[in-house]
């Protein structure tokens, strides 16, 4: 008697707790909404972000289609949530909005495996070669070299260039990808990489497809090479949503961050999404919440700033990726 009794009660707390819990969300979520509004701001949420995160943002998306808005919107104010590379991009393209990146230290271990000393010895080694950067790299870097891309456009940033070799840095596992589509072209890779993605193995492909054999593989080409190879289909954050939302098939294995699976489950609940790898989380992207976006909107919490010669220099290369797609 006495352990049932414990148990119900036991029950009845969690409830209460879990019902406190939704109260105070749909709380914070409504002084965001009003806070918003009284800056005149908009929400920019990564695919990587939670999903409490997605739900209120504005416009969410993959670094691509946000680097896009964030050169076109009509607001006072930006409130970034992804990593502090995409809300330096978004400053640069937005000089005279406020822009806010609510975790100060959600970093990119993959952009920081290069510097603008890095870039500078490269373009020393081979002169003359262009230095096309991918979106995932520092205003710094950026800076230092000549034309941006995204995994949406890379393929056609380098494909549109003149040059023979072509100096494509941090992600060597991207550059990779890219150089098996534009064969005529000599890539000069940086061996920089994403750990998230890195973490899918060859095994785990084909372990995944023994256990789902009529799923349809999809991979972001910052997995390596030997993933990419094994994959039905390989592809940008938006590239691999708009493939599973859209495709015959209804059973998936998605090789890229977590995050994604939000959207999928949403737009496609008569399908079937698995990912590749148990790790496939991304913690820089994670650690967003609503509280942070709330004191970002309250408090000018966490405003970017940028040397001026640097955010010059670093535009220039994205409006040149920008005027290009």
């Amino acid at each position: 008697m006495d352990t049932i009794f414990v148990r119900r009660y036991n029950e009845r707390e969690s409830n209460t707790v879990e019902g406190e819990r939704k109260k105070a969300l749909t709380e914070l979520t409504q002084e965001i909404r009003r806070l918003k509004q009284q800056r005149n701001a908009v929400i920019l949420a990564h695919n990587y972000q939670i999903d409490e995160v997605q739900a209120i943002a504005d416009y969410v998306g993959d670094s691509f289609y946000l680097s896009r808005q964030a050169a076109t919107l009509a607001c006072d104010v930006i409130v970034f949530c992804g990593v502090y590379f995409m809300a330096e991009t978004a400053k640069l393209l937005s000089p005279d909005k406020t822009v806010l990146l609510p975790e100060a230290d959600a970093g990119c271990p993959l952009a920081d495996t290069i510097t603008a000393e890095d870039v500078r010895e490269l373009k020393r080694l081979y002169p003359g070669v262009p230095v096309v950067c991918y979106i995932n790299s520092s205003a710094e870097v950026k800076a230092e070299s000549d034309i941006c891309c995204t995994s949406s456009n890379a393929v056609r940033i380098i494909r549109s260039l003149p040059d023979r070799q072509v100096i494509f840095i941090p992600d060597g596992h991207l550059g990779d990808y890219v150089a098996k589509q534009v064969p005529d072209k000599k890539l000069i890779l940086w061996q920089g990489s994403c750990v998230t993605h890195a973490k899918v193995k060859p095994d785990d492909v084909l372990k995944a497809r023994q256990r789902h054999p009529e799923a349809k593989i999809l991979v972001h080409p910052e997995c390596s090479p030997e993933v990419v190879a094994l994959a039905d289909f390989a592809g940008s954050t938006s590239e691999i949503i708009h493939y599973a939302e859209n495709s015959a098939d209804k059973t998936y294995l998605i090789g890229t961050e977590a995050g994604v699976l939000c959207q999928l489950k949403t737009s496609r609940p008569d399908k079937e999404f698995f990912l590749l790898h148990a790790g496939l989380y991304c913690p820089n992207m994670k650690k967003t919440r609503l509280q942070s976006i709330y004191q970002a909107l309250l408090d000018d919490q966490y405003s970017m700033k940028l040397d001026e010669r640097t955010a010059k220099q670093a535009t220039r290369t994205l409006r040149k990726m920008l005027e290009m797609v």
